[in-house]
């Protein structure tokens, strides 16, 4: 073989290092990403959380699911044993963990008004610094003009460097940059 040609970088090689240096990238572990949302209260909500919401984020991220952490036997004996105030706060401070150990944050922003607990983990994750990102697909007015749900929701959104996005494909998109950013 001539010297030149046995210097030349082949593309066959080149091409087959770039796949290997991009499948070891998709090796690396997927961002842990808190999910906040009112979908486990409702049967129809349960139903698209686990066969849509949660399969589409988990393409990008790996969800902290704040509705697996805790069972409905475990509120019934709280219930039976007149300890349920107890545990609701055991709950509150075993989600406020599973923000804290995330590095984001995504929360389902729909309804009339989005719903005050989905907002205050969303408000919590935004105050330890975290990026946030909202999903608002409800076309009704939810807050002041100019913003797609109430001012403050949007700040925090906006000044933890996350946006609102109105659908759930834009919202994926949107963590995908996130998560090449970290």
């Amino acid at each position: 073989m001539p010297a030149s040609r046995a210097h030349r970088a082949s593309p066959i090689r080149a091409l087959r290092h770039y796949v290997c240096v991009a499948k070891a990238d998709d090796r690396r572990p997927k961002p842990k990403c808190y999910v906040a949302s009112p979908l486990g209260f409702s049967e129809a909500g349960r139903h698209y959380y686990r066969e849509v919401y949660l399969p589409k984020l988990a393409t990008v991220v790996d969800p902290v699911d704040p509705w697996a952490l805790t069972t409905e036997a475990e509120i019934d004996e709280a219930r039976a044993s007149g300890s349920l105030r107890e545990t609701m706060l055991e709950i509150g401070r075993r989600n406020a963990r599973a923000i804290r150990s995330s590095a984001l944050l995504v929360a389902l922003l729909d309804g009339q008004e989005p719903d005050s607990g989905t907002v205050a983990e969303l408000g919590y994750g935004a105050a330890l610094g975290k990026r946030c990102f909202g999903l608002r697909s409800d076309t009704r007015q939810a807050g002041e003009d100019g913003v797609a749900v109430n001012l403050q929701v949007e700040t925090f959104v906006v000044d933890s460097g996350g946006d609102i996005l109105s659908t759930l494909a834009g919202l994926v998109d949107a963590l995908r940059l996130a998560v090449d950013q970290l």
